[in-house]
């Protein structure tokens, strides 16, 4: 970053920080990253693609033009042993050929992601040792394969569901409770597969990758418990009936573990996840002369206490920027801006009725705790394009964001108080909207100190 021009600062920052979250979607785009790891077409047998989330069908598509593009797979044999289907949100569909894209509920699941997982699950039954299962995954696949345990109806999942996403549960604590209500979900559609061989490609939107959870595992052996569900559903509070505590007090009720044959020889690849989309970021940065910190990509917590530390952070990080600046580092061009990036998936526990989501939670908490601190602009996004209750992907602010607040009487403290980041924002003309990414390695969010 050079030659700043101090009356169109702003639009400079703010233009930059959308080039980052630019580059670093284009650095998780399933074109580039899935074809690498993808086996030959099988030789014999059936081939069956399944898979659910918001990159699903992004991922069947390049699937797709990396085996058919050319001729040698295109045969009517070979066309004849292929078919799959994928789940995503909707909005999310995506052109293929082969594979159908079915469209369901997200976060809240609902009839049609129930119907698509039962067509889904009797997609893959009655195969030999001969066939070939590739299961694709990425974030928001659990709410979309949502077919319940015996016993259990739609209607209480999706009780149990909405409270979850409530209560300030972290996803790994969700899906521990959506595995133990599910009959596909935590292992049991790899028990469907089962003798065909099942190779699981997967783009990750869990803080430390841990594949069982992303999805909710449903090709993976699950190493939870129904004891840690009824746990989670009792820390939260969570409202459950009759049917759900008799089901989770079942032996039989729990999860595939790793000792089932169906495990054995099965194939798991993260192809891509929040670490690759924050390096590429980093990279353009750096050339752009701009020095990059990555704080983690897998940090979690409550949006709004981390924004309140990243504010503190960035200070102190202005402080000694602006002490090189008087001394050692007099020259402007020497010194260059500092970034800071981090990933990962917060949690909102909402106590008001606004609208937004984590993203533009935890810019309000940082823009209100840098207190129009000078030179420090930030972006915070969702990477599938859409932060919670709205259609935007996530903010920026900038350093006269409270005072711009304030001249349109919109109060920064009661926006976070209500949960509503949304409006405060949307009245900055300061939300970033780019529809549907077809991507998830969830939350990015950067901040630029000049």
């Amino acid at each position: 970053m050079t030659n700043w021009n101090q009356a169109q600062t702003n639009t400079q920052a703010t233009r930059f920080l959308r080039e980052l979250f630019a580059a670093a979607l284009a650095a998780v785009d399933p074109r580039l990253c899935l074809p690498p790891h993808l086996p030959p077409f099988p030789t014999k047998g059936r081939c069956i693609v399944v898979g659910a989330g918001k990159a699903a069908a992004s991922m069947a598509q390049a699937l797709e033009q990396h085996w058919f593009a050319s001729d040698l797979n295109t045969s009517a044999s070979n066309r004849a042993r292929f078919s799959g289907m994928v789940i995503v949100p909707y909005g999310y569909q995506f052109p293929c050929e082969y594979i159908q894209v079915r469209e369901a509920a997200h976060p809240v699941p609902d009839h049609a992601g129930y119907q698509a997982a039962c067509d889904l699950l009797d997609s893959v039954k009655n195969l030999s040792a001969d066939d070939t299962v590739i299961c694709l995954l990425s974030g928001g696949g659990s709410s979309l394969m949502s077919l319940p345990a015996p016993g259990i109806s739609l209607a209480e999942k999706q009780e149990i569901n909405r409270a979850l996403l409530r209560s300030g549960a972290r996803i790994h604590e969700i899906n521990c409770v959506r595995k133990h209500l599910s009959a596909i979900k935590g292992g049991r559609l790899a028990l469907a597969c089962a003798p065909a061989k099942v190779l699981t490609y997967i783009i990750s939107d869990v803080a430390g990758d841990d594949a069982s959870i992303i999805a909710s595992g449903p090709t993976l052996a699950d190493t939870s418990t129904c004891a840690d569900a009824l746990a989670i559903l009792q820390r939260y509070a969570i409202p459950t009936s009759p049917a759900v505590l008799t089901h989770l007090q079942r032996t039989t009720s729990e999860t595939p573990k790793s000792d089932e044959a169906a495990f054995i020889q099965a194939h798991v690849q993260i192809i891509a996840n929040a670490q690759t989309a924050l390096q590429a970021a980093a990279d353009y940065a750096q050339s752009k002369g701009v020095k990059v910190e990555i704080l983690s990509d897998r940090l979690e917590g409550e949006a709004r206490e981390l924004g309140r530390a990243h504010a503190q952070l960035a200070i102190r990080f202005a402080t000694k920027f602006a002490t090189k600046s008087t001394t050692k580092f007099a020259d402007q061009n020497q010194q260059g801006p500092y970034l800071l990036l981090s990933g990962g998936e917060t949690t909102v526990t909402v106590k008001g009725d606004g609208r937004g989501g984590r993203n533009t939670e935890y810019l309000l908490s940082l823009c209100q705790n840098l207190q129009a601190y000078a030179g420090i602009y930030a972006l915070a996004v969702d990477t599938d394009g859409r932060d919670g209750s709205e259609q935007n992907a996530g903010a920026w602010c900038t350093p006269d964001s409270l005072q711009q607040a304030a001249a349109l009487s919109v109060s920064a403290s009661t926006c976070l108080a209500n949960n509503d980041a949304y409006t405060f924002f949307a009245a900055l003309d300061a939300l970033l909207v780019t529809g549907p990414t077809y991507n998830n390695v969830n939350d990015f969010r950067a901040i630029l100190i000049l």
